[in-house]
């Protein structure tokens, strides 16, 4: 795999960087409304703890798939 370019690597790390703190600012949005219902309900029902943490789990795929996509931009894999 080639490097890009030293005019759009720059740019390459920009992007990088904002594909990686959008998808932790979206996790960490999400969590928080998930998170403060979540406690609501194991307040009333401890048993629905595992469906609560499911939920809870979900939304950390948003960084991974911002993690990735930084990766991709800064490997210039879809540089053409």
């Amino acid at each position: 795999m080639a490097a890009l370019p030293t005019d759009y690597a720059d740019w390459a790390a920009l992007a990088a960087g904002i594909a990686i703190a959008g998808g932790l600012i979206g996790t960490g949005m999400a969590q928080s409304g998930i998170g403060a219902a979540g406690m609501g309900i194991i307040a009333e029902k401890p048993e629905k703890f595992g469906q609560v943490l499911f939920f809870f789990v979900i939304p950390e795929t948003l960084w991974i798939i911002g993690f990735v996509l930084g990766i991709i931009l800064l490997l210039g894999i879809l540089h053409a």
